[in-house]
């Protein structure tokens, strides 16, 4: 898991994050930033990677950060994020801003308090000191100066993103010990497994870590953009080529609205706003509508085969226009009760050919359909041990709660792989399977024998930033 420590003398237990001291687990991503106490079954504090930036000169912007602020019309703002889809830091600046957010609005406070409190019963004031709109905040004194920190990554981070990860830890926050776990390598621990092939459906990725003894398998680490972003923008093509075509009218619009039938025109009341909202702030709103769309209609294909394929001269996609549909109403009331097209949206995860696409969404390639990343993934790493990964596969990830999408990944692993014995392990509690890297994280940190494992301040400020490259592999 780890290097053997360079310094001759271990610190304390204090310096370390011994049982005194809580440790805290940040796990950034794309579209959620997770944070919380090591020990605990969840993250106490779960907000948007998104954030807002209010218009004007550089000294009269207003960061806004959480659900309620991004989120209100009120002000004009525009959205942005500071991660790359590939679910690196882009904007270190702005990052370090919102994980502070993330950490001080749920766990911790500026202020000295009761530890008992752990910031979440401080009175009225206090609370109001901790408003979304996060000007100033790296003037604050240090705040994480008595909790060690362990922070995720993704597979494939690189060494600069990993040595800044640990500057902004120790400068900015101050930590006394640090490290940092590799997501998949967390999400195999959370699964009670030390060798796993964790397949992790995001938002912005889906990636295939090998894992074998509680280190990554570099060369078998696949990923491709086909994820939950991926199937908001199939939807979105779905419905603007239906005929007639589905509006998407965000929340934020509707003032008010009278029922109507199925595929009737709606009838709403619409708000306007002067200025109009910016664009990055409605298509934020519009993906909360698909969100909704996703976790109650969207269904995966379950197998065996694909939607495409079938039997006796008629394919699966005939079939399922026999079974009974699921209804959805839009904002504005426009609804439908949705057949098989509810299954077109999530096919090309697998099936690249049943993929939609226009001039802006060229199809994707058959190398980053999910059944291919798997094949090269497992082509990566020694024969030997494929048997022991298809064994032990960890599913992880919010995109992988769409109805049938376990069913119909086993399937195709089952049909890939005749020979080895395939087992699938996909928590049923749906916070584990979203959390599933910080879950890891949580009971990695709160172990007693990984107390020997953190980078401390005086080995930081020792060996310089470089040390996390040697110690955390």
């Amino acid at each position: 898991m780890a290097a053997v420590q360079s310094s001759s003398i271990p610190p304390s237990n204090v310096e370390y994050g011994g049982d005194e001291i809580s440790a805290l687990v940040l796990d950034p991503g794309y579209s959620s930033t997770r944070a919380g106490f090591a020990g605990e079954d969840v993250p106490k504090s779960v907000i948007p990677s998104f954030y807002g930036i209010t218009s004007g000169s550089p000294s009269e912007q207003k960061y806004l950060f959480g659900d309620s602020s991004i989120h209100s019309a009120l002000s004009h703002h525009e959205i942005h994020n500071p991660m790359s889809r590939d679910g690196t830091v882009e904007d270190w600046d702005t990052a370090t801003k919102l994980w502070d957010y993330a950490i001080t609005s749920r766990l911790t406070s500026g202020k000295q308090t009761n530890p008992t409190n752990n910031g979440l019963n401080d009175d009225n004031e206090t609370k109001a000191e901790l408003d979304a709109d996060m000007d100033g905040v790296g003037e604050e004194e240090k705040m994480l100066e008595d909790n060690p920190l362990l922070m995720t990554e993704t597979g494939w981070n690189t060494g600069k993103q990993r040595e800044k990860s640990i500057e902004v830890a120790m400068e900015s926050w101050g930590v006394p010990a640090f490290w940092l776990g590799r997501s998949g390598v967390l999400a195999a621990f959370a699964g009670g497994k030390a060798s796993a092939l964790v397949i992790d459906v995001g938002s912005a990725n889906t990636s295939i870590t090998p894992v074998h003894d509680g280190l990554i398998l570099k060369k078998g680490v696949m990923r491709s953009p086909l994820a939950g972003n991926f199937v908001s923008q199939q939807l979105r093509l779905l419905f603007s080529t239906a005929q007639p075509p589905i509006p998407l009218t965000p929340h934020y619009l509707i003032s008010s609205k009278t029922p109507v039938d199925a595929g009737a025109p709606p009838q709403a009341t619409y708000k306007t706003f002067k200025p109009p909202r910016p664009d990055s702030f409605r298509r934020l709103e519009e993906e909360r509508v698909l969100t909704e769309f996703k976790e109650s209609v969207v269904q995966v294909w379950q197998g065996p085969g694909r939607l495409s394929s079938g039997a006796q001269g008629t394919t699966n996609e005939e079939v399922v226009k026999s079974w009974p549909g699921r209804p959805f109403e839009m904002p504005d009331g426009w609804n439908q009760v949705f057949g098989a097209e509810r299954f077109r949206a999530a096919e090309g995860m697998f099936d690249v050919k049943m993929a939609l696409s226009d001039a802006s969404n060229p199809p994707p390639s058959p190398a980053q359909a999910l059944p291919a990343l798997v094949q090269a993934s497992l082509s990566g790493v020694d024969v030997d041990i494929r048997p022991l990964l298809l064994s032990n596969v960890i599913v992880t990830g919010g995109t992988s709660l769409l109805y049938g999408f376990t069913d119909r990944l086993n399937s195709e692993l089952t049909s890939m792989f005749p020979g080895p014995r395939v087992r699938l392990n996909a928590a049923g509690n749906t916070a584990e399977r979203r959390f599933g890297a910080w879950i890891g994280g949580s009971v990695l940190a709160s172990l007693g024998s990984f107390h020997q494992m953190w980078i401390s301040k005086k080995e930081y400020e020792e060996h310089g930033a470089n040390i996390v490259e040697k110690r955390c592999k």
